[in-house]
């Protein structure tokens, strides 16, 4: 199964295989997380949340159209997800920074020393910071191509937005979270 694409795997699916929905899963969970952790302004159990609620509606399998592209059509999901879940009434707070982003600086560790460890969790910290800063839609197209990798046209698919829409979102939002990390940049410097 692991050979398969994901649209193969989603048809297998759709006709009830279960063995494809675990790759697929097992293929998507952690990117998946990864872009809602960062989309959410590094809320953990938030993030996981989203995540299981996103692969509930793979299973169910209603707006998914063979041969459509899987990837852009998963992420359109979760960032619906999250948008909706900061639309309700009841969510309208501020982000919290929690200790469960100490978990995941870790997770990957290649054994940096501690004064590395420490700088780039306050970097990330910063970055983290001023994404959060910028507006939705800058946020989402940031964190699709530079976090997850999306090609512009895979970002286009996923948001429902036109290439060119996309181009300025990215470009825009480069150029702000620059101007917010400007000054940062300067003090290491």
């Amino acid at each position: 199964m692991q050979e398969s694409s994901d649209e193969q795997l989603m048809t297998a699916v759709m006709a009830g295989d279960q063995v494809a929905l675990a790759a697929l899963v097992t293929r998507h969970h952690a990117p998946l997380l990864g872009y809602l952790y960062r989309l959410v302004g590094g809320d953990l159990h938030l993030s996981e949340d989203l995540v299981q609620e996103t692969l509930l509606h793979v299973l169910r399998q209603r707006t998914y159209q063979a041969g459509r592209p899987f990837k852009p059509w998963l992420y359109m999901i979760a960032t619906n997800l999250a948008r909706d879940y900061f639309k309700s009434a009841a969510v309208r707070t501020s982000w919290r920074e929690g200790d469960e982003e100490e978990v995941l600086l870790h997770l990957f560790d290649s054994e940096p020393g501690p004064e590395e460890c420490a700088l780039a969790a306050e970097q990330g910290d910063e970055v983290r910071a001023a994404l959060a800063q910028l507006g939705e839609d800058y946020r989402v197209v940031l964190v699709l191509r530079f976090y997850q990798g999306f090609s512009l046209q895979e970002i286009a698919e996923t948001l429902h937005i036109p290439l060119g829409t996309v181009k300025s979102r990215l470009s825009v939002g480069v150029h702000r979270l620059r101007a917010m990390l400007a000054p940062v940049q300067e003090g290491v410097d």
